[in-house]
């Protein structure tokens, strides 16, 4: 059995990430030693890294919470978990597209500015009027709040 310090250390996850996980119901309730101490084992340690490894591709925690959902009935089809891969494929490809429009309006804005005096530094008109950008490449939720 693992003390949640130990369990973060192996898993590789801060102690208040883990109890945040607990509190979401993303972990069990740990058992308890006498002392009340949170004991973990290998089960969740498994769960754990699958929600880290889950993190690091970028899944949210609600398409994580289905994802365990799924892996805790092994034997239905993964059409479901087949969806929330994809979803997650497009939400990455989306972001890459913006971070790419996002590189050539700045590589734009360097390049045409003249290395003069900040009056007349286009990288600073360029910021200050987002008409004068080559491309919308704001985020989506603050497209819609400008």
């Amino acid at each position: 059995m693992l003390t949640i310090g130990k369990l973060g250390e192996a898993a590789g996850v801060k102690v208040p990430t883990i109890r945040y996980y607990e509190q979401i119901g993303l972990l069990p309730e740990p058992e308890r030693s006498a002392g009340n101490q949170r004991l973990y084992g290998q089960k969740a340690l498994d769960r754990l890294a699958f929600i880290r490894h889950a993190r690091e591709l970028g899944f949210p925690l609600d398409a994580i919470r289905d994802l365990l959902s799924l892996a805790d009935d092994p034997d239905q089809p993964c059409a479901a978990a087949d969806a929330i891969a994809n979803r997650q494929l497009a939400a990455v490809e989306a972001r890459i597209a913006r971070l790419m429009a996002l590189r050539t309006e700045l590589e734009r804005m360097i390049t045409q500015c003249a290395q003069g005096t900040v009056a007349d530094c286009r990288v600073i008109e360029v910021l200050g009027d987002h008409a004068l950008c080559a491309t919308d490449h704001r985020h989506p939720e603050s497209a819609a709040v400008s």
